[in-house]
């Protein structure tokens, strides 16, 4: 499908235009559907300022919120309605239950009536170029058969869409069954669902079920609604996103560990660094990103399992200058709250650290915490292919953390099996020796370029990150309690 020619009503939501190919095609209707709290007026009133600040006259029609419901939403966005024209008709519950004696039309079908003049009327006045009517659940009331209401709103598209105006039509999907009839009026639909975690913030997003002639972003897009209004991440698509790649190695350093991994990490490649809690994993890391900022690179740190100040005081203890780094700008530690995140806003986040700061080397600590902010866990590999695929596309290098179950014997395991999906894998460990209690490193695969095969002992000190010489002499240190082989 062709991305449409037509001129495009902009949204006033970056997010939104960008997966809508611009805005929403000029002189067609639209049906919003969502539950009560989705954002359906938020968008809407978004939608109507855009129009305001481009010189079009809107207008919203509210047969269900009041005036001063409206006004409200608006001041808790800091907004000012000013250029709006609001016309209130709100459909009172007496008129559809009253009987009369005087007629032999139901009250409803006379109220209908009414109400369809009076907002018509409000339109030839005002001319609109932009117009919201909310909602059409009080028309369905109103109708009291599916015909006549699916009569009425096809009424109202052809109305709307001969006046050259952009429409929005709200519905609160109170109805049962009706909805595909519904969907095969308008231009284009929106469905905007809200859904409540067990734990943690409500959980937005937003999926385009149609639109005629646009080669729209499809699936499900994640938003949030602050004040200032909605913002809406759209789903990251790597093949759509492009990227030239890089070429050469990520150096931490330290010359044993790049040795160890063979020079160093590639450029555009993923490594996943996994082991039991506390055996110096996030320290590995953070000493990638350290080193880069040396280089006067910029790099970009999201912790999700400790606070930033933690962080920073783990990285002075081992004579690591990440405050200096992040004072400079060379460093963004950015602290993340799995149970208020969703998982588009933070891809969203990575994609503005590469794209707006020039990230070149991206630290996730950790998968574990990514994993607690997939409500979906089955989709988690999906999400993570998508981001290692279009942050290898941008030459980035990408370093995971991932805690496994267990701290010492063969029972370590992983909350999710991810390690296929990274180029790199270096696995840390601990390990029984006279009495007492020791860490090793090794790699575990590497797809681009040789590596080392040894198992090495890795030690996190005041004087910083330490590599021996091989364990030549144990057998089964992965096990965790290794035997000493006779020279």
């Amino acid at each position: 499908m062709q991305v449409s020619t037509e001129p495009v009503a902009s949204t006033g939501i970056d997010g939104l235009d960008a997966i809508l190919g611009g805005g929403f095609p000029k002189d067609h209707v639209y049906l919003i559907q969502g539950d009560p709290g989705a954002g359906k007026t938020t968008l809407s009133l978004q939608f109507l300022l855009e129009g305001v600040k481009l010189g079009e006259r809107a207008l919203y029609i509210t047969l269900s919120e009041t005036r001063r419901e409206l006004h409200a939403v608006a001041k808790s966005h800091g907004w000012s309605l000013d250029g709006i024209e609001i016309h209130e008709h709100l459909v009172r519950e007496e008129t559809i239950s009253e009987e009369e004696d005087t007629t032999i039309f139901h009250p409803a079908e006379i109220e209908l009536g009414q109400t369809v003049a009076r907002l018509l009327e409000q339109v030839e006045r005002v001319n609109p170029q932009r117009v919201v009517l909310d909602s059409l659940s009080e028309i369905r009331l109103l109708s009291q058969s599916d015909l006549r209401y699916r009569k009425q709103i096809l009424a109202l598209k052809q109305y709307f869409t001969n006046r050259g105006a952009t429409s929005l039509f709200l519905d609160d999907r109170t109805s049962e069954g009706n909805d595909l009839q519904l969907h095969s009026v308008p231009h284009g639909v929106l469905v905007l669902e809200r859904r409540a975690p067990l734990y943690g913030s409500p959980r937005r997003r937003l999926e385009i079920i149609k639109l005629r002639g646009v080669d729209f972003r499809g699936g499900y897009h994640d938003f949030t609604i602050r004040r200032g209004g909605i913002e809406l991440y759209p789903r990251l698509v790597a093949a759509r996103e492009g990227g030239e790649g890089g070429e050469g190695r990520l150096a931490s350093g330290i010359e044993e560990i790049d040795a160890l991994l063979g020079g160093g990490l590639e450029i555009g490649s993923s490594t996943l660094i996994m082991g039991p809690a506390g055996v110096g994993k996030s320290t590995l890391a953070t000493q990638y990103a350290v080193a880069a900022a040396r280089r006067g690179e910029r790099a970009a740190l999201f912790i999700f399992d400790e606070s930033r100040r933690s962080l920073m005081k783990r990285a002075a203890a081992v004579g690591m200058d990440l405050a200096g780094a992040v004072k400079n700008n060379l460093i963004t530690a950015q602290q993340v709250d799995p149970a208020e995140l969703a998982p588009g806003e933070f891809a969203n986040l990575v994609r503005e650290a590469v794209e707006k700061h020039g990230a070149r080397t991206i630290v996730i600590d950790s998968l574990n915490g990514y994993l607690n902010a997939m409500p979906e866990e089955r989709f988690l590999t999906l999400h993570l292919h998508e981001m290692l695929t279009y942050l290898g596309d941008h030459g980035v290098a990408t370093i995971l953390v991932m805690a496994q179950h267990g701290l010492i014997g063969s029972n370590m395991s992983s909350a999710v099996e991810v390690s296929y999906l990274a180029d790199c894998v270096v696995l840390l460990r601990y390990y029984e020796a006279e009495g007492e209690l020791h860490k090793a490193i090794s790699v575990m695969k590497k797809r681009s370029g040789d590596h080392e095969k040894a198992i090495r002992e890795f030690t996190v000190g005041e004087g910083g990150l330490t590599v021996g010489p091989p364990l030549k002499h144990f057998r089964g240190i992965l096990s965790g309690i290794p035997i000493v082989e006779e020279r």
